[in-house]
């Protein structure tokens, strides 16, 4: 696989056995996902998402470590994604209640082999729906991976080719998968895969995300038990509400709608244009965010790179709070990113 192969996450849709889908066609069963759940490893994958405070999700984290692997806890502002691998699921959901409120519970059982297969896992049934979406960090792949996304990692510079992501459509192992390619300098590289995967019988539909936080916007309203279509419909309404931005350092001088820049200047594009120039990341990215909530919006995305000031989240998210009465901000951290900030506003 290609970058990202790593990164592998069940869906929770009905999982109906095929027999059909096993036959000599059918691609061979991965013996690991590459999460530490062989044969030998927890038995459980456990998601959740958590209302608690800093200070309760600190102890959670230390409690969860003991108890399995693949931990995973994003999120911020009293609200985060709790994710691990665990032979005793029931502790890791009371360890979630002792913190705050979790809901949203899943409970993955990983299925593991029986004495038919010596131990191995047996061919792992396709789910009935997938969604593949393509991340330009190693943190924004963890947040994918646990709202059930099977991802593909874009390094800065190095926009993923299409057999990739026909690779992640295959390893997502399902009848029907929704692409998100998250750029859209990828939307005909994200085509191209979709037309393959669907020639190799799978359904796909390709949403034209233009950033990661549209996607996040997408993937928080899918719904594997709706309709394939109406799930479609809804991903890309949710999609097409969120407007993105961007902030990050100019490479060289240009032309740009709002001037001309330097190289290290500080660009802010919102969808897709240069809106703002400046000095400072904080008063660019501070500028970019008023411009998008003067036309209004609920919900406020942030996802810093890992190059991003220490205290630009704390700083927009308290613009936010004294400027925009009924706001929420949402921060990620993404990681090694490419961009020093993704806004999403919907």
């Amino acid at each position: 696989g290609g970058p990202g192969a790593g990164v592998h996450a069940r869906v929770d849709a009905v999982e109906a056995p095929d027999p059909a889908e096993h036959g000599p066609g059918a691609p061979a069963a991965e013996e690991c996902d590459g999460d530490g759940a062989g044969p030998d490893g927890p038995a459980f994958e456990v998601i959740y998402l958590l209302e608690a405070d800093d200070r309760a999700v600190a102890r959670l984290r230390t409690r969860l470590d003991a108890l399995g692997d693949s931990l995973v806890v994003v999120g911020g502002d009293g609200l985060w994604n709790v994710h691990v691998h665990v032979d005793d699921a029931g502790a890791a959901v009371e360890a979630g209640v002792e913190a705050g409120r979790p809901y949203r519970i899943r409970i993955t059982h990983f299925g593991l082999g029986d004495a038919h297969t010596g131990g191995g896992r047996p061919p792992r049934e396709r789910v009935q729906r997938a969604v593949v979406a393509v991340v330009p960090g190693e943190g924004l792949a963890g947040l994918y991976s646990e709202a059930g996304a099977t991802t593909v990692l874009a390094r800065p510079g190095e926009p993923p080719v299409s057999g990739e992501l026909v690779e992640a459509v295959r390893r997502a192992h399902a009848r029907e998968v929704v692409l998100l390619p998250n750029d859209a300098d990828l939307r005909h590289t994200a085509a191209a895969a979709a037309e393959q995967a669907r020639t190799e019988g799978i359904r796909v539909a390709l949403i034209p995300t233009r950033s990661a936080v549209q996607g996040i916007a997408a993937l928080a309203v899918h719904e594997p038990e709706r309709r394939f279509d109406e799930d479609v419909v809804s991903m890309t309404s949710a999609a097409g509400a969120t407007r993105h931005a961007e902030v990050v350092v100019a490479e060289r001088q240009s032309w740009t709608m709002a001037g001309i820049c330097q190289a290290g200047d500080i660009l802010g594009l919102i969808d897709g244009d240069v809106a703002v120039i400046g000095a400072d990341v904080t008063v660019t990215a501070a500028a970019v965010l008023d411009r998008m909530l003067s036309a209004g919006g609920e919900l406020v995305t942030l996802v810093l790179g890992d190059e991003a000031p220490g205290a630009i989240a704390e700083h927009l998210e308290a613009r936010v709070r004294e400027s925009y009465l009924a706001v929420d901000t949402m921060v990620y951290r993404g990681g090694r990113q490419g961009a020093l900030l993704l806004i999403g506003v919907e």
